[in-house]
């Protein structure tokens, strides 16, 4: 059954006819007909942001804590610049969101916004698709989340404005998304996989974000052949509260974990791309053989060259795996009968704080925060100095309530993941920690953002007056840090402010009083702690 509307009627339905529940953005003269459309007509929730940026990061971080591809619209020309970078972040974070963009009418080549944005969208890696007729419009936005779920980035969707009001003959279009659950990892590759498996005498299974949804059947695979089990850090939490967990595998591995890693013989990798902080700088693999498990052939032996590469769906592959060592009668290594499992619990010493008064020590103030907070919280992590004692110290129940925005290694774009996070998830809390430079670079303009929509979030500002990656290089060196160091307004009181609760800290007895306010609160709060940058702890790298 067909119905005949605007063209902008026809987008916000398309969208609805995806699934869309929520819609992130900022309007323009190319946009607002459509957000009206599906706010007023269907229903929608539609989230603005005060930043084409925070819009497209408020859809990628959506996007990362439910599976589901993300929506997030804006305008033409400067609003497309806008949003380059958080472009690129999706695109190397193999996020899946649509971003519907204007663009300027052809006929008017010195539009004031009109600028080449097929040129400029596909140099971020993003992918691009564009509104070819009316006629076309439910096709091209289906034939978009088609290609943003199967690709694993983010895929532009260009309309051109001046079409918004022409009428369209509108009728559903469904574009099927393959199922690749099946796809088999069989033939002479697994033969040798097998091989590999049965001569390991220290196997070790590493589950990877590409893996998050086979974590049950892993942990079969584990016990079958003996191993202990480790994730990267994007599955953080996989296996959480299992007798043989290492916990992150990488350089901000436990020392118990290392110590475990350190004597692995062979690593099964399910979905894990191979970073150079996965492999601790590639000494984890060193006279490792490596079995690489993934479902996109495009992450095979991509950082890292292994003994064996499996194309498919990581839960397939471990079963037919365990098939086929019961089919030999392959015995288990038995490698996890020589691990203390309570060794394993012990996680990071924390070391005699040696900050100044008037100041906090930071990993004792995130073991109160970790302790203090719900255990089934939202994690979300902006870039800077203060990341990686962060991501050592707060744990999270399962991968998907841990969110890192430093795929494009910027600081400043945490904020906005949070905002799509808290507002996709408001069941659980959200805690977003970020730097001081962090917070004004990228944060202060999309805390409005929080405090407009009351969510249920707390941001951290980790706040040592001073960009700490360039401190750190000027101390190291003898030199002045000076030129590194800021003299920032109290957070607090910008929070305060704006509304909200802020609270700065600069002891352990405030900090608890704050935390009491925190958790007894469901919406937003700003937590300044007061750090010494002399005193940071170093980064795990």
């Amino acid at each position: 059954m067909s119905e005949t509307m605007p063209v902008h009627a026809a987008i916000a339905h398309a969208l609805r006819d995806q699934k869309v529940e929520t819609l992130y953005g900022l309007m323009g003269d190319a946009n607002i007909f459509i957000v009206d459309y599906y706010v007023h007509k269907l229903k929608g929730r539609y989230v603005p942001a005060a930043h084409e940026s925070g819009a497209v990061l408020m859809a990628l971080g959506h996007a990362s804590v439910t599976g589901e591809v993300g929506a997030v619209t804006i305008t033409h020309g400067p609003a497309v610049s806008n949003a380059v970078t958080a472009l690129i972040e999706g695109t190397k974070g193999t996020i899946p969101i649509v971003l519907l963009c204007g663009d300027t009418p052809v006929e008017d080549p010195d539009h004031q916004q009109a600028i080449s944005q097929r040129a400029l969208i596909e140099a971020t890696g993003a992918g691009f698709e564009q509104i070819k007729t009316p006629a076309t419009v439910a096709v091209d936005v289906a034939t978009a989340f088609r290609r943003a779920r199967l690709e694993r980035r983010p895929i532009v969707l260009n309309m051109p404005s001046a079409m918004m009001w022409e009428k369209t003959q509108y009728t559903v279009a469904q574009i099927d998304v393959p199922d690749l659950s099946t796809i088999p990892g069989e033939g002479e590759a697994l033969d040798n996989a097998i091989g590999i498996i049965a001569s390991a005498r220290r196997p070790l299974i590493l589950a990877g974000r590409g893996a998050i949804d086979a974590g049950e059947v892993l942990l079969k695979l584990a016990e079958r052949i003996g191993a202990p089990v480790a994730t990267t850090l994007k599955a953080k939490g996989l296996f959480k509260g299992t007798t043989y967990d290492l916990g992150v595998f990488g350089t901000v591995s436990t020392p118990a974990a290392a110590e475990v890693i350190g004597l692995t013989d062979c690593v099964l990798a399910f979905g894990a791309g191979f970073n150079r902080f996965t492999t601790a700088h590639g000494s984890y693999l060193e006279g490792v053989r490596v079995v690489q498990i993934d479902d996109d052939i495009r992450q095979l032996g991509r950082r890292h060259s292994p003994d064996v590469m499996l194309n498919g769906d990581p839960s397939h592959v471990a079963k037919t795996i365990m098939y086929w060592l019961d089919e030999a009668e392959i015995s288990s290594s038995q490698s996890t009968d020589m691990i203390n499992p309570d060794s394993l619990k012990a996680g990071f010493s924390l070391a005699k704080p040696d900050n100044v008064s008037g100041t906090l020590d930071y990993s004792h103030a995130l073991e109160r925060i970790n302790t203090v907070l719900p255990e089934d919280r939202l994690f979300v992590s902006d870039g800077g100095r203060f990341m990686t004692e962060a991501w050592c110290r707060i744990g999270v129940c399962e991968p998907k309530n841990f969110v890192l925005s430093i795929n494009t290694g910027a600081i400043g774009m945490g904020m906005g993941y949070a905002i799509g996070a808290a507002v996709a998830r408001p069941e659980h809390k959200t805690l977003f920690v970020c730097g001081d430079g962090g917070f004004m670079m990228g944060g202060l303009t999309e805390f409005s953002s929080v405090v407009r929509e009351g969510l249920d979030m707390v941001t951290v500002i980790c706040n040592d007056s001073a960009y700490g990656a360039e401190y750190i290089q000027f101390k190291d060196r003898q030199m002045d840090p000076s030129l590194s160091t800021f003299a920032w307004p109290s957070f607090a009181a910008m929070a305060k402010s704006m509304g909200v609760t802020g609270l700065r800290v600069s002891t352990m007895a405030e900090l608890d009083a704050a935390l009491e306010v925190v958790i007894s609160t469901h919406s937003p709060v700003l937590l300044e702690l007061v750090l010494d940058p002399a005193a940071m702890p170093r980064m795990h790298r």
